[in-house]
């Protein structure tokens, strides 16, 4: 629970320290004392934006810092999921907003995100304020109070898992069959495509040899013309180079007895004769091969025009790429046909999932039906001492036509305060007062389900008076036990009367501007502000008989 606050250049308040305490506690103060001040401070530890107009005139920045007892409210797997230090019976959130605009958080001088310290916030105090009671109005605010009372958390749990796995399936199913839908479209053209490229029978490296084979074509006379002058060359009968050679190697045998060094040039010559006599025969061979072939020509053009034209029309280069264009088509044919085995798994899939849902949503809804049957009941013993003798409380239920994460009920408070008058919409047929009786009458219900350490109303008795006033103020005075606190920020001496603790908002003017202060009253200075709540601005005798009366009357 809270245990203290520190305040340092927010809005109009300069430094400010307080102490809080268990049970229940009441803040009071004059209209525009700095009440909400404080409320937006408390804000910030629970994860509210930050301006930087909240920053008192002339500071550089401005400091929340709040300290609370958590012995008793298990928070150990919170600090261990977000790795934070954790103090067993002290937590310290502190946030601090600087001119620039920065904002920073901190959990036990730790600095977190300000979504980790929303979280935390979340699980150490609950703040009610007038424009909460428009929650009566939000269905999803209705099935989350039912949860709670139904103590269905791990059911609810495993629904949701559940429920978020369905929907990934069904988002994963309308992709699935969006890209098929227009693979189908596509279907023909690609298959025409890939065809296209499968009749052209392609080979690899065909398209290098039949380049070459077509240069040589179309050069055959001029080849066939150079290879003949040079076979010419090589053995003509006008002393070819190898009767030349050989006529030499003749001359040096001649001499190879009389000059030995003539025998290693015979050797080499003879290896020279050797090769060129291979070479003449290849050159001669190719002479006959070298033929001009208009036909084979024409044919090889036609072939490379294909392959050119394939290539263009595919954005390509090469030979190589223009396959694997073929190949991806034959792909996507293949994925569409796997496409449909797949539809049918999921569907199969989905379809179980829904089975196993509608398992858990019938669960829910029998926890929750339980639930609300007694929650009517209690809101009726509540209410009926808050002014309401004829009050009708009833939880409807009806069937959604599709499950959502929240299961299959569609949840709707009806309400009724006078005899006779049939059940309706709580948000469209209750009073400003009434609303506050039924929140109120709703967060006691709540209050007594979960482990919440700080409660705080903001002015939640707006529309009550007199006995009515007080009777809420009991109901709070309850809450406020079992190792719990509760605040309310009041204008009603029928519920200041009832806090254990009074704590006091007020301003005063200095030379350097007005500033907003709050402390705890002593038991004299408490009668003070009762009887002035009573009376305005004339402290009179009756009204401070009044106010001891109010402060000595029977508490719950």
């Amino acid at each position: 629970m809270l245990q203290s606050i520190h305040i340092q250049n927010y809005a109009l308040i300069e430094e400010l320290d307080i102490d809080f305490h268990a049970g229940f506690s009441v803040i009071t103060g004059e209209t525009g004392a700095g009440k909400s001040i404080i409320l937006g401070a408390i804000g910030l530890l629970l994860g509210q934006r930050a301006d930087i107009k909240a920053i008192r005139n002339g500071a550089t920045k401005c400091v929340v810092e709040a300290r609370f007892n958590v012995s008793s409210y298990q928070l150990e797997s919170f600090f261990e999921e977000y790795d934070l230090e954790f103090d067993p019976t002290e937590c310290i959130l502190r946030r601090e907003l600087h001119a620039s605009g920065k904002s920073r958080a901190f959990v036990n001088d730790s600095p977190v995100t300000i979504n980790q310290m929303k979280m935390l916030g979340e699980k150490l105090v609950d703040v009610h304020s007038q424009h909460q009671n428009l929650l009566l109005n939000h269905e999803d605010f209705q099935i989350g109070v039912l949860d709670i009372l139904a103590d269905d958390e791990h059911e609810l749990n495993e629904y949701k898992s559940t429920f978020k796995t369905y929907r990934k399936l069904i988002q994963e199913l309308d992709e699935i069959k969006n890209q098929v839908e227009k693979f189908h479209r596509d279907e023909d053209y690609i298959r025409y495509q890939m065809e296209q490229l499968d009749n052209a029978g392609l080979v690899e490296d065909e398209q290098e040899h039949l380049e070459q084979e077509a240069d040589t074509l179309r050069h055959a006379e001029d080849i066939k013309s150079s290879l003949y002058k040079v076979d010419q060359l090589m053995c003509g009968d006008d002393k070819g180079v190898i009767s030349s050679v050989k006529e030499s190697i003749q001359a040096l045998q001649s001499l190879s007895r009389v000059y030995p060094p003539s025998q290693e040039w015979v050797e080499r010559l003879s290896g020279c004769y050797v090769e060129l006599k291979d070479l003449s025969h290849e050159l001669s061979c190719a002479q006959d091969e070298v033929e001009y072939n208009p036909t084979r020509l024409e044919n090889i053009n036609d072939r490379l025009n294909l392959i050119y034209s394939l290539q263009q029309k595919h954005h390509v280069s090469t030979l190589k790429e223009l396959m694997a264009v073929a190949e991806d088509y034959r792909a996507q044919l293949e994925r569409i046909a796997s496409y449909d085995d797949h539809i049918k798994e999921l569907e199969l899939q989905i379809a179980e999932i829904h089975k196993d849902l509608m398992v858990r949503a019938k669960r829910l809804s029998q926890l929750r039906t339980k639930a609300a049957r007694q929650m009517e009941k209690q809101m009726v013993e509540l209410l009926i001492p808050l002014g309401m003798p004829y009050v009708q409380f009833s939880v409807e239920f009806a069937p959604r036509k599709e499950l959502d994460i929240n299961g299959m009920d569609s949840i709707n408070f009806l309400f009724s305060a006078n005899k006779n008058v049939a059940l309706q919409n709580v948000a469209s047929t209750a009073s400003g007062g009434e609303i506050a009786r039924v929140m109120l009458s709703l967060k006691a219900l709540i209050t007594g389900a979960v482990n919440l350490p700080t409660i705080i109303f903001d002015e939640i008795d707006t529309g009550v008076s007199g006995s009515i006033a007080e009777k809420m103020a009991m109901i709070m005075q309850q809450m406020g036990k079992s190792n719990r606190q509760v605040i309310s920020i009041t204008h009603l001496p029928q519920i200041a009367a009832k806090g254990s603790n009074h704590y006091k908002v007020y301003k005063q003017d200095t030379e350097e501007g007005t500033q907003s202060y709050i402390r705890q009253l002593n038991e004299k200075e408490r009668i003070n502000e009762i009887a002035y709540m009573l009376s305005g601005t004339v402290l009179t005798d009756a009204a401070l008989n009044n106010a001891r009366a109010l402060l000595n009357s029977e508490s719950l």
